[in-house]
Parts: C-alpha cells; sequence; structure tokens
C-alpha cells in the first residue's frame, strides 16, 4: 500500500481512505446508545455545525432486539465510494467496489488503497451494539437528530471561568480551589449492596444458588441507587489494584475488588453526573462533571476529582462558556498524561491534573477551524476540529497537541464530506470516519508523527459497541474493540447466533486472521494482554457469559476460556443496559451504564465474577 506524501493534500484531505458504503447491522455508521451524561465536545461551528448532530430517541426504554451487535444500521452494498482524506490522488489509485485489497474508490483522505470501505450509512459516527436479548450489555441503539436542536442548544451562554487565582504573570488564570463539600456518612451506602452491609440489611439473593462445577463465582454484586422515573446515567468503570469504582446517578461508589466490602463512603453531588473522564490517569485519579442545577437551562460544568483507591476529592472548578455559540451545557472530559483536557462545542481548555492550574486554551485556528472534540492517552492528545462549517472548503482536521503546551506538534485534514466520529486507538492512531451524504465509513491508521499509514480493506461488517454523539462526538466512547502495536481486533456483525473477530494488519489493512465465537452468542474484544486477545462471549437464556483467551500470534488461534459465568446469573447479566465491561487481575466486572427507574425492578449496578 503507498503511502502518503509528506504534505497533505489540499482542499482538506489527507489520502484517499475508501468508503464502503453502510450497510443493515454493520459497523459503519454504528449506533450508539444513549448519551453518557455528555461526555464529548459537543459539535459546532458559526453559523452551524459541519455536521449536523442527531438526537437520539428517549433511552432506557427496553427495546426489541435490533439487527446486529453493533448494530449500526446501515444502506446495502458493500461497494466502495470516494473516501475521506482529500481529492483524489495523493495516495494511491482510486479503488473499485468491493475489491478488497483492490484499488477502490477515493476515501476519506485522498485517493489511496482500500483503506475506507465505507460500510453502513447511519448518521456518523455511531459504531454499534451486539445483539442479545432487549438489554444486552452492548445494545446499541439509533439516533435521530435535527440540525435545529443543535442551533438551539448552541446558543446558550457566553463566558469562560473556572475559579480565579493570579499569576506571577499578573494574568487572571482558572485554578481550582479545594473541594468544601464534606464527605457523605456510611449511611449513603446503597441498600442491599450484595455484602450484607448498607441500608439494606442482609442480601436476600444468592446469586450463586445452584451454581455447576466449572462455573465461576459471583464473587460480590451491587444493587442500583435509586433513580427517577425516566432513567439516569451510570457511566465509566474504573479498576485499580484496589478498588473497583462506579458511578451512577449523583453518586460515586468505590469497593474493594476482591470482597466488595465498601471501600470509602460513596461521595454524593448536588445534581446528577453528566460527564467523566473515560480512562483513569496513571496515579488512579479520574475527573467527574456533574450539573449547575436542575432546571432546563442547567449546565454540565461542575468539575471535582476523585483519587480511586482514597475516595479523596481533590480540586473542584466550574466551567463557563466560551465565546458565542461555544456553550458547556455539555462537555467532553478526557486526561493526557498529567492534563485533564476539557472540550465544550467549539473549544477546550487543560488543566494541570494535580493541582487545577490552567495550561492553555485551544481555540479557533487557522480558516476558522473550530476544536470540537479530543481524546487522551498516557502519551498522547488528540484533537479534531471543525473547519470552515458554511464554506466551499468545510472539512474536518486531526491534530496532536503538546498536552503540557498546546503546541500542534501535527495537523492532518481530511477530506470534504467525512467526520472523524471515534479514536478507536490512541496510540496507534487508528480513527473511525463517516460520510453522510455517501452513507460510508472509513477506518484509518496513522504513523507516530500523523501520517496516514493504512486502512482498513476488509469488506465486512463491524460492531463495536459505541456510546451516543449527540451534541458531541466522544472520540473514546467506545469498547468492544482493541489494539495493539501492530494488529486492530474488531467483532463483526451477527443479527443472530455467533460472530467473528477479525484480526487486521495496521501496516495494510488486509485481514491477518479471524476466529468464530465458540458460543452461539456474539464475541467483542476486551483487551490486548500478554500476546493473548481477552474477549468477552454474551450470554444466552439458559447460558452464562464467557471470558475467552485467543492467541495473537502463530497460526492457531482458538479460544481457551478462562470463565464460564453462572447460568444462574445469565438473565441478570443480559439485562446490563448498554454494560461496561473489563477484565482486570483474573476477574471480569460488568456495570450498567444507564439505570431504568424502575422501582419495581431489583436493579444491578454492578457484578464481579471470579474463581
Amino acid at each position: 500500500m503507498s503511502q502518503p506524501p509528506n504534505q497533505p493534500p489540499q482542499q482538506g484531505g489527507f489520502g484517499a481512505p475508501q468508503d464502503r458504503p453502510a450497510q443493515d447491522g454493520g459497523f459503519g455508521a454504528p449506533q450508539t446508545p444513549p448519551a453518557q451524561g455528555g461526555f464529548g465536545a459537543p459539535q459546532g461551528t458559526p453559523p452551524a455545525p459541519a455536521q449536523p448532530p442527531q438526537a437520539p430517541p428517549t433511552p432506557p426504554a427496553p427495546q426489541q432486539p435490533q439487527p446486529g451487535y453493533g448494530y449500526p444500521q446501515q444502506q446495502p452494498g458493500p461497494y466502495a465510494q470516494p473516501g475521506p482524506y482529500a481529492a483524489p490522488g495523493p495516495y494511491g489509485q482510486p479503488q473499485q467496489p468491493g475489491a478488497y485489497g483492490q484499488p477502490q474508490q477515493p476515501g476519506p483522505y485522498g485517493q489511496q488503497p482500500g483503506y475506507g470501505y465505507p460500510q453502513q450509512p447511519q448518521f456518523p459516527g455511531a459504531p454499534g451494539t451486539p445483539p442479545g436479548g432487549p438489554k444486552s450489555p452492548f445494545k446499541g441503539k439509533p439516533a435521530v437528530i435535527t440540525a435545529a436542536a443543535v442551533a438551539a442548544l448552541l446558543v446558550v451562554g457566553v463566558g469562560f471561568y473556572v475559579a480565579r487565582g493570579g499569576d506571577d504573570d499578573g494574568q487572571k488564570k482558572p485554578v481550582a480551589g479545594k473541594s468544601d463539600d464534606p464527605k457523605p456518612s456510611a449511611s449513603d451506602s446503597p441498600v442491599n449492596p450484595g455484602d450484607g452491609s448498607g441500608d439494606g440489611g442482609a442480601d436476600p439473593d444468592n446469586l450463586n444458588e445452584g451454581r455447576k462445577p466449572g462455573e465461576s463465582k459471583v464473587l460480590w454484586y451491587k444493587s442500583a441507587p435509586d433513580a427517577p422515573g425516566s432513567g439516569a446515567d451510570a457511566p465509566g468503570m474504573w479498576i485499580t489494584d484496589k478498588t473497583a469504582v462506579k458511578a451512577a446517578y449523583k453518586q460515586v461508589f468505590g469497593y474493594r475488588v476482591g470482597s466488595g466490602d465498601p471501600a470509602w463512603a460513596p461521595i454524593t453531588f448536588p445534581t446528577k453526573i453528566c460527564a467523566v473522564t473515560p480512562e483513569k490517569s496513571a496515579d488512579n485519579k479520574v475527573v467527574v462533571a456533574y450539573m449547575s442545577g436542575t432546571s432546563d437551562r442547567a449546565k454540565c460544568n461542575k468539575l471535582q476529582v476523585v483519587n480511586l483507591d482514597s475516595g479523596a476529592k481533590g480540586w473542584s472548578g466550574e466551567v463557563a462558556d466560551g465565546a458565542l455559540f461555544d456553550s458547556a451545557i455539555s462537555i467532553e472530559l478526557t486526561i493526557s498524561g498529567k492534563t485533564l483536557m476539557v472540550g465544550r462545542s467549539q473549544s477546550g481548555t487543560a488543566y494541570d491534573l494535580a493541582s487545577g492550574r490552567k495550561l492553555f486554551d485551544k481555540k479557533k485556528y487557522g480558516t476558522n477551524c473550530f476544536p470540537t472534540a479530543f481524546a487522551g492517552g498516557p502519551d498522547r492528545l488528540i484533537s479534531v476540529a471543525s473547519c470552515d462549517a458554511s464554506g466551499s472548503n468545510e472539512h474536518d482536521e486531526i491534530q496532536e497537541l503538546d498536552p503540557t503546551t498546546g503546541r500542534a506538534k501535527w495537523t492532518q485534514p481530511v477530506k470534504k464530506g467525512w467526520r472523524v466520529a471515534r479514536t478507536y486507538s490512541l496510540d496507534p492512531l487508528v480513527v473511525y470516519l463517516t460520510n453522510e451524504d455517501k452513507k460510508a465509513w472509513n477506518i484509518s491508521t496513522f504513523t507516530p508523527g500523523g501520517k496516514f499509514r493504512s486502512e482498513v480493506g476488509v469488506d465486512e461488517h463491524f460492531a463495536p459497541q459505541c456510546g451516543w454523539a449527540i451534541l458531541e462526538r466522544d472520540l473514546q466512547g467506545c469498547q468492544g474493540v482493541a489494539v495493539d502495536a501492530d494488529t486492530l481486533y474488531l467483532p463483526t456483525d451477527a443479527t443472530t447466533g455467533a460472530n467473528e473477530i477479525v484480526a487486521i494488519n495496521l501496516a495494510n489493512g488486509k485481514e491477518k486472521w479471524r476466529v468464530k465465537s465458540p458460543a452461539d452468542e456474539s464475541m467483542t474484544p476486551v483487551r490486548v494482554e500478554g500476546g493473548q486477545l481477552v474477549a468477552y462471549v454474551h450470554p444466552s437464556y439458559d447460558a452464562g457469559g464467557e471470558i475467552v483467551s485467543i492467541p495473537t500470534t502463530g497460526s492457531a488461534h482458538k479460544p481457551t476460556k478462562l470463565l464460564q459465568n453462572p447460568a444462574s446469573t445469565a438473565e441478570i447479566e443480559d439485562t446490563f443496559y448498554d454494560g461496561a465491561v473489563d477484565w482486570v487481575g483474573g476477574r471480569f466486572y460488568i456495570s450498567s451504564t444507564r439505570l431504568s427507574g424502575n422501582d419495581d425492578d431489583k436493579e444491578k449496578l454492578m457484578l464481579a465474577f471470579g474463581k
């Protein structure tokens, strides 16, 4: 596969990833679950966002099983169309329809071989979810959004501040103050936490009753806190060596990983939690955002740092709006090394995670380029901007920023019509793009220096599970996808029965190998560790889920069972709405990311399985 030139092509494009028409049940424009309290930087550039977001239906009510486990809806036809990264030309010859490995039509970054196969139409950026019953842990829902909704929300408010303090240079910059909220008492523990403590007394459920030989144990579980009848978000799940931490509605709970005993008193906020950092920092800290009030005009602008192991609160602050149309109604939080990046609809502000000291603002640059989304990892900070939204050269741009100074290390424009919807990995950088007009998608990979490396050339419908991206991109809102230095692992879409995981070579975008789910249910990647891909096989009506490991090298890729969850909990396991899952230290954790608010249900918040 040809490599991109040293300079990106003009006209807003950096290569020619191919685009493939979306198809029903594929991962092209995968669908996404209900908004997790607005984490993701709302899009929008004056006078209108580059890609009109779409508004999802009111979540939480159980839905009928969706077509496919990622179920991004897609139009029939696996044919390649012009892809995301630039006008035809620089990166290879236009690709031909459906020819995996053969040149296809121009893609998102210019004309390059194979790098996009846009599949599935679907509104941009909603990678899908797995099947498995009305409340499958990886179920997604279609979103229907109107530009009018975006405009209405983006016209709210002006200005920006965080708690002011002086600097040596005499300039006043946002400085976060220590929280003065009293620590909640132990009586705030959730009712029926599953270990006999808390206000509910001894728990009536014995989830290990009837457990069969060879099945794993429910090490502990937690019941969900009370939530409004309309439901509530329960975003995030973070696991450390000592503590499993979960946010739900207005609280953050910490449990000891082995016993499930409360690790510290729950942290209670005055209003609902609306955003969290999807990943924790190296020193086990996260940032939680909660609403400024309960009225319709309330914003997601209150910040609180939390230590996952101790439950101690760090600094707190308040995010105000930026310039006109730059609203903090919904914000995106991401941690990059020692930096917290707070994204608004058209800009972002970076803070020192330890002190709350403001580091820099990422504002409009170039020809009407407005930063609209950020993604952070241990060593990288990625920014996506919407440029010239109302002009003839409307396009997205990807930048890598220095997380301490905000300086752009490199900039890569994307071809007009293509939208950077998700990042599947930051190191190496793997991005998922959509083209709403062409009803196409593209997956592209990049070198450490930001040059186009390859595009996925596998003619397949994929279905990772991703959250709603309503007024924001939520670049890091996907799970069910894994990446190591050389390979991308994606689950295929299956409307019924077993699916497959496909290993894709990041050097050339071609398939290395694929493996079928060992059960008649969908299987999704969780993480790569020790040369093994760990995957989750979803439960069926008469069997619990499985955790399996698959060798990533060699010629044999047969799944080996690590855990077989008990059949007695299969129904509970299957009811986690858009569940978050993780495998850490030989234990499997699953938690709900959306509470139903149904008082008649003994709703579970989180379960831990082990041997």
